[in-house]
């Protein structure tokens, strides 16, 4: 979906958010919140909650007929994440739409009751928002987005895309989320003989600070794990890999189309786009309880090559043929 198309969509959802009245003639209007962590105008956001809207249209669900949505971006704010969630338990939806670990965590904060749908968490269990994958057993289920020892891929690709770094300096949060992350490419790294050193992610001076003191000593390359921070900084974090030519492994393939070297995830437009499914079910009487954490169908393998020849890198030809997008 293009841009343009995209925010008049968005713009139809906003006009019936204050009253809804038109939809109202209809039928009941099922309310849903959304609290997901990028910025409304970031196209990555915009690709995520149209991929969403598809899949609630695919499922009979019509902003302004059938259904209200009321978005809160929180920029990857602790605070602002917090309030937000209290913000839109207050307006008694139906169901929550969670996007990340720090929106879910703060949504099972603000409410036990209403029925929440996650994406983009990687350990529910680990976290305490479900019992288990199978059977969640409280009012949230979702998808996940992959394993802590799939971060390990990301050392693997950054050492076979650029042989000669020695070094990484991996950027996460502080959340358990982070943490898991980084432990899981800190246990692979003796395999690939790298040291590897974590870098904080909490604002763009720690950000900056962290990248450029790393790559004052040579042969480094950089991981950037999945957190909510990482996502609102990505424009940041690839332009000060390119100023330093640090080659960079990324968990998403929306760093790389904006300018980074590689990356290997889930699809998190398809995430959002499966979680329509679960908001269907649990609007037409089915509870968050019986319906069990489902884990990404579609990984990505993506290649910028025009990023790896800036940086002096050759891209071994068995890598280009298990790529799923060369960007040339």
């Amino acid at each position: 979906m293009k841009r343009r198309d995209f925010i008049t969509l968005l713009g139809g959802a906003a006009a019936a958010w204050p009253v809804g009245t038109r939809a109202q003639q209809s039928g009941r209007v099922r309310r849903i919140a959304v609290l997901t962590n990028l910025a409304a105008d970031d196209p990555e956001s915009q690709a995520r909650n149209a991929g969403f809207l598809q899949g609630l249209q695919e499922l009979g669900w019509t902003v302004g007929r059938n259904a209200r949505i009321d978005y809160r971006f929180t920029l990857g704010d602790s605070d602002r994440t917090r309030r937000y969630a209290e913000e839109l338990v207050a307006l008694v939806p139906d169901v929550i739409l969670s996007v990340g670990a720090a929106a879910t965590a703060a949504a099972q904060q603000a409410t036990r009751t209403v029925p929440t749908v996650f994406v983009l968490l990687p350990d529910p269990v680990g976290a305490g928002v479900v019992e288990s994958l199978a059977r969640p057993g409280g009012n949230a289920t979702g998808f996940t987005t992959y394993e802590f020892g799939m971060s390990a891929k990301w050392l693997e690709l950054l050492k076979e895309i650029a042989p000669g770094v020695m070094r990484a300096a991996v950027i996460r949060d502080a959340s358990a989320s982070g943490v898991g992350q980084f432990a899981g490419i800190q246990t692979a790294s003796a395999t690939f003989r790298m040291a590897v050193t974590p870098i904080g992610v909490g604002d763009v001076a720690e950000i900056e600070r962290g990248i450029t003191a790393f790559a004052r000593s040579p042969h480094g390359g950089l991981i950037v794990t999945g957190s909510a921070l990482s996502a609102v900084h990505h424009d940041l974090i690839v332009s000060l890999a390119a100023r330093h030519k640090l080659p960079a492994a990324y968990y998403s393939r929306f760093f790389v189309r904006n300018g980074g070297l590689v990356s290997y995830g889930a699809d998190l437009v398809d995430q959002h786009r499966r979680a329509a499914s679960y908001i269907d079910r649990i609007l037409k009487g089915e509870l968050p309880a019986d319906l069990p954490v489902q884990a990404p169908t579609k990984y990505g393998l993506v290649i910028n090559l025009k990023t790896a020849k800036a940086m002096g890198l050759t891209v071994p030809e068995t890598l280009l043929a298990r790529a799923d997008e060369v960007i040339e």
